[in-house]
């Protein structure tokens, strides 16, 4: 069965419009005090990893977001170059509440979570100089981007990733629910 295509159309990444989902970091100057502009990051969980991440080959449609329970990821493209990011809220949830009509799930790692509906999907634009933090749990698919190649710095815990990955959670929208997303930018 073929999937069922959602065309999304991207909102520009402001602190204002991705709040629900983070914070968006832009420049300061030199020598401001720590504020509620900076980003308000959780690494208490692990060892933080700060690293350079080289993609390719990102087109603009995704069928699968992950999330992170551990930790504030923060991405960023090196040059300030156009990217995507598809998002939808947190949802990790506390076992021990009630959760009516809720499908909740566990994961390897422990931690339950309620899936993220199809409407609840959003793409945000980033262009120019500024970042984006995850708040923890925040569902993610991308960096994406036009180019063939680009480069990111990207916060998270060295073991977010890892093949052993603790903090990895996925859902795919094309396995569970017969829809993939795609960018109509």
């Amino acid at each position: 069965m073929e999937p069922r295509v959602v065309k999304l159309k991207p909102v520009e990444a402001t602190p204002e419009t991705f709040k629900d989902f983070g914070q968006v970091i832009q420049p300061s100057r030199d020598g401001d005090h720590f504020g509620p502009h900076d980003a308000q990051l959780d690494l208490s969980k692990g060892t933080p990893r700060f690293h350079i991440m080289q993609l390719q080959d990102q087109p603009l449609r995704f069928s699968s977001t992950t999330h992170h329970a551990n930790v504030t990821q923060c991405l960023g493209s090196i040059g300030g170059d156009g990217w995507y990011l598809g998002v939808a809220k947190p949802s990790v949830v506390d076992p021990n509440q009630e959760h009516k009509g809720d499908n909740v799930l566990k994961v390897r790692s422990g931690h339950f979570f309620v899936p993220p509906a199809v409407d609840g999907v959003q793409v945000f634009k980033v262009t120019g100089s500024k970042f984006l933090k995850l708040h923890r749990g925040t569902w993610h698919a991308g960096p994406l981007f036009k180019a063939h190649t680009m480069d990111f710095y990207n916060l998270e815990l060295t073991n977010t990733n890892a093949i052993q990955a603790v903090d990895f959670t996925s859902y795919n929208f094309k396995k569970r629910e017969a829809t993939m997303f795609v960018i109509d930018d």
